[in-house]
């Protein structure tokens, strides 16, 4: 009996010993993931270029690896979105730190990321995706100067 006692006792403060530093390394986490979403700032261009750039790139190696065109370009661009809201809250400097929908973050980055790959591998992109890109940019072009 006596030897099991201690047993419990030993296993007690074990179990003990691990559970209250998971316990404190998730409050921790938490802690980090709250002040982590009030400190998230917007977007710059600098980030919309990179984001927009690894979307192209993306979008270029999916064309060459035979992925379809516009299933490639929906995943650029689901991602483009997710990491605009996941790390900026969906806020765009440029924009006066307006927020941003995902719908219009996909479509924002959509248009982009074309864009940025009719420059890295322009012999990737279909024809009606180059002339439909063509076409947004001139009536993109004619609303600034108005």
């Amino acid at each position: 009996m006596g030897i099991n006692l201690n047993t419990k006792k030993i296993l007690k403060l074990f179990v003990t010993s691990i559970i209250v530093p998971f316990t404190l390394f998730e409050i921790n986490a938490i802690n980090k993931q709250i002040k982590a979403e009030k400190n998230l700032v917007a977007a710059s261009e600098k980030d919309l270029f990179l984001y927009r750039q690894m979307g192209a790139s993306y979008l270029c190696i999916a064309s060459k690896a035979e992925v379809d065109f516009n299933k490639g370009l929906g995943i650029a661009s689901a991602t483009f979105a997710n990491v605009i809201i996941g790390k900026h809250g969906g806020a765009i400097k440029e924009l006066g730190n307006e927020k941003l929908d995902e719908k219009k973050l996909y479509n924002a980055g959509t248009f982009q990321i074309v864009g940025s790959a009719l420059n890295i591998c322009p012999e990737s992109i279909p024809k009606n995706i180059k002339k439909d890109y063509e076409k947004r940019l001139k009536q993109l072009v004619k609303k600034r100067k108005k």
